[in-house]
This record gives C-alpha cells, structure tokens and sequence, in this order.
C-alpha cells in the first residue's frame, strides 16, 4: 500500500512538470509567436492606385501576353500564421481587400526590404473597381512555402497591406 501511494505522489510530480514544455522553446508550436498590427500611411504617389493609368483590354489579335503580374496591395492585414510541417513551413495570410470580387492573390516578396533575418512580403490582389459589401465578402487568403534551409537563419516575416504591417517572429 505504501509502494502505490509513493508512486502515484511520484507520477503525479513527473506529470505536472510537463505543462512547462507546452510554453517553452522546446515545443515547434511555439517557434512563432502571434502576430502584431501595425498602422501605415497611404503614399500618395503610389503608382499602384492612380485612377489615371487606363486598364489594359486583351485582345484575339495579340500574341504577346504581359506576364507581369499586376496585382494591388490588399487594404488591410487581418491575420498572419506560420504553420509548422515536415520539411519547412506554410506562411498563410488573411487580409480585407477594397472592393468585392477580388482574385489571384499572392504573398509576393519585396526583394529590396528582405534581409537574412526578416522575409518580407506584401498580400497583393488582383481587383476591379465594384461594390464595396460587407468584410466577409472581401476577405482572402494567401499562402507560401517555405523550406526549413530557407527558414534557417529568418527571425521574423513582415506582410505587409496597404494600410498596415503584420510581423511575426521567433
């Protein structure tokens, strides 16, 4: 009787320790924390929202297709998760778009703002002027993959949207 009460004082202590590893380092979970907002201001020479550019009209008669992709900054980040799995991780992104109706959306790289520690990225969508409607209607989501050699020396992932910046880090 005294042998089971011993032990189960013993498993009880080895048990309870365990909580611990559920918020430590240890745990792959806990290898990027939340997300964080953060306010930007709308730069009035941006190309990207000038009303005067006139949208480009495909046509049967031409062969050249432009290849570049021409997708706008969504309005707003909502949400920024990077989700651990074997080989790398899945860097997903929600965002608000302006308008309803928005398609091909892309976490696209900003190559002159990315260092060795920090990937940043802007939630750009391809949108046409059209109704406004509610939050749930331009809300979109986007995705990327990275490699665990491409995530080796990254500290933190910057998306950024038009009106604001979400980072996540290590």
């Amino acid at each position: 009787m005294h042998k089971q009460i011993s032990v189960l004082v013993l498993a009880g202590l080895v048990l309870s320790g365990c909580g611990g590893v559920r918020e430590s380092r240890l745990n792959p979970f806990n290898w990027f924390g939340g997300s964080t907002s953060v306010r930007t201001e709308v730069r009035a020479d941006d190309p990207a929202y000038n009303p005067l550019i006139p949208v480009r009209e495909e046509s049967v008669f031409r062969r050249n297709k432009d290849e570049s992709y021409g997708g706008i900054a969504v309005d707003e980040v909502t949400g920024l998760f990077v989700e651990r799995r074997p080989g790398g991780a899945l860097v997903r992104a929600t965002g608000v778009t302006r308008y309803q109706g928005a398609y091909d959306v892309k976490l696209v790289e900003v190559e002159n703002e990315t260092t060795d520690d920090t990937l940043v990225y802007a939630l750009r969508a391809e949108q046409y002027v059209g109704p406004t409607g509610p939050v749930s209607a331009r809300t979109v989501t986007a995705a990327t993959w990275l490699t665990d050699n491409e995530l080796a020396l990254v500290r933190s992932i910057v998306v950024k949207a038009r009106n604001n910046t979400r980072t996540t880090g290590r």
